[in-house]
């Protein structure tokens, strides 16, 4: 059986952005897990336009290749863990955009977030995430990465340098991650449906 899919989705687009090495991180360290194959949707490369589809994404009528692609790359994943900053007590746009593009590809999933900023860590912005997710019937896990101040944990080379705090936060997650994956897959194959 293949492994399942998780996607880590960078939030952050601006030049000079600390989620991409943060992201980098995350990445290495569940691709090392080795229990999931492991993707990167980096919003910054997708570039995705605001939103420009002229029907509702319930629909799933998109006329853009654009959002075609993304439906595609959403759809294939199985679960999710999302890099974000904390924007002035919020998340970025981008990534708001992002999820708005698309409805039913989200459904059912597991979806776990790594934030990072000043003494919040990004913990307000993720609490403002929990609200859309779970609108679009994401399950996020309890268990998250929180990184407080977080250009103290990233060398002059660019790259994160974590602390044991950080490393037991991201396994903890992944571990749940795993768990609520094997949990949710069988209403996402129908399994669960009473005859």
């Amino acid at each position: 059986m293949p492994l399942p899919v998780l996607t880590v989705i960078i939030a952050s687009t601006r030049p000079g952005r600390a989620g991409l090495p943060i992201a980098e991180w995350f990445t290495d360290r569940a691709e090392r897990q080795g229990d999931f194959e492991v993707r990167v949707a980096d919003l910054a490369q997708i570039d995705l336009p605001f939103m420009n589809e002229p029907n509702h994404p319930r629909l799933r009528q998109y006329v853009h290749q654009h959002t075609k692609d993304w439906s595609a790359r959403i759809d294939d994943s199985d679960a999710f863990a999302i890099v974000t900053p904390e924007y002035n007590y919020g998340y970025p746009a981008a990534l708001k955009n992002a999820i708005d593009h698309l409805h039913q590809e989200w459904q059912d999933k597991p979806v776990g977030f790594v934030s990072y900023g000043g003494v919040a860590a990004g913990t307000r912005a993720v609490q403002q995430l929990k609200q859309v997710v779970t609108t679009l019937k994401l399950v996020p896990v309890v268990e998250s990465v929180n990184i407080p101040f977080h250009a103290q944990f990233i060398d002059g080379s660019g790259r994160v340098q974590p602390n044991d705090v950080m490393n037991d936060a991201a396994d903890a997650m992944l571990h749940e991650l795993v768990r609520i994956e094997g949990a949710l897959r069988p209403l996402r194959s129908g399994e669960s449906r009473a005859a």
